[in-house]
């Protein structure tokens, strides 16, 4: 919250008799009148809803997806009055191809768009968790996924890392509200710590993974493809690969990182890790490929057993490649 203190702090002091101020960031429902509004008053010496107004109007970008712009997802506006509501309305309505939807209230449009990433958040803890279960009985969660799917209400959710500065902060935001009101929230702070610690499982499964080819883990070179919290994408915020990391490094290994769009200094800034080219590692006991980067996807066998040594064993995050993508080498390969 202290972006948003600062941030409206800043708007407050060249506030003018008549502005709107519009807020997109995700928040508590409330956090805008309660929180923010107050900071704009005393800094502007102004009367909310009689001097200035405000408007909120939640972001929907997803990072790295150049198909869900802004002008292509729907637009929850709302404002703190209707003719202030009508305004904000009308604005983004004129600039969003798909058009604009009117909440009746700012609390409204907050707390809409706060389950909007709670609601993928406990989805996809779902599968993580069901991806846990199956791999304890040796069962393949993506190929039970594929035929679960085929039953029309099905949704396609599937494992893997929850990251990045949206689904994996904002459930807090709801959870810290339920708790000032006296509600302990149950499903949501369950599915952040499933979530959460994927990381770790990730880590220990390869381990293991590696323990049944006859690999020793304490001191394997091990090299990790993709660093950022999601595929085609150069953000590296609250990334879990850095989890993977930091569980293998408790068995010595020898760590590689590369990754295909990753800014190198920021990741040496931020987690304090040298990012490789992928053309210089060579003689690896394990790879994980942890984000989905196209890059990785079209790599041939030939790339990859220049990575590795005579045999090694492939974990595959998102999986990318089928089951029996290695089975005519000496490479193992590892599902979530």
């Amino acid at each position: 919250m202290s972006f948003l203190s600062s941030a409206s702090a800043i708007v407050g002091k060249v506030l003018s008799k008549g502005d709107v101020v519009i807020y997109e960031s995700t928040v508590y429902p409330g956090a805008t009148e309660e929180f923010c509004v107050p900071i704009l008053e005393k800094e502007s010496k102004l009367k909310y809803n009689t001097d200035f107004f405000c408007g909120y109007s939640p972001e929907r970008i997803n990072p790295g997806d150049k198909v869900h712009n802004i002008k292509k997802v729907i637009k929850v506006t709302s404002g703190s009055n209707k003719e202030t509501a009508d305004f904000v309305y009308d604005l983004y309505n004129n600039i969003v191809s798909a058009g604009a939807y009117k909440a009746s209230s700012i609390v409204v449009a907050e707390a809409a768009k706060v389950i909007e990433n709670i609601q993928r958040d406990v989805n996809i803890a779902l599968i993580n968790e069901l991806a846990i279960i199956f791999s304890k009985l040796e069962l393949d969660t993506n190929e039970i996924l594929e035929t679960a799917g085929t039953k029309w209400n099905f949704l396609p959710f599937r494992p893997g890392l929850v990251g990045g500065h949206c689904i994996s902060v904002d459930p807090y935001y709801l959870t810290h509200k339920a708790n000032e009101i006296g509600y302990n929230p149950e499903m949501i702070l369950a599915g952040r710590r499933i979530n959460d610690g994927m990381g770790k499982f990730i880590a220990e499964s390869a381990i293991v993974e590696m323990a049944k080819m006859g690999i020793n883990p304490m001191g394997a070179k091990v090299a990790i493809f993709g660093l950022t919290f999601k595929e085609n994408c150069a953000d590296l915020r609250n990334t879990k690969v850095a989890n993977i990391i930091e569980n293998l490094k408790k068995f010595n290994c020898d760590i590689l990182v590369t990754d295909a769009y990753a800014d190198k200094k920021e990741a040496k800034y931020i987690y304090n890790i040298d990012l490789l080219e992928k053309d210089g590692i060579t003689n690896c006991d394990m790879v994980i490929v942890a984000v989905a980067h196209d890059e990785y996807k079209v790599m041939t066998m030939g790339n990859w057993q220049k990575i590795f040594n005579r045999k090694g064993i492939f974990i595959d995050v998102k999986s990318i490649y089928s089951q029996d993508h290695f089975a005519d080498t000496s490479i193992g390969h590892w599902r979530l």
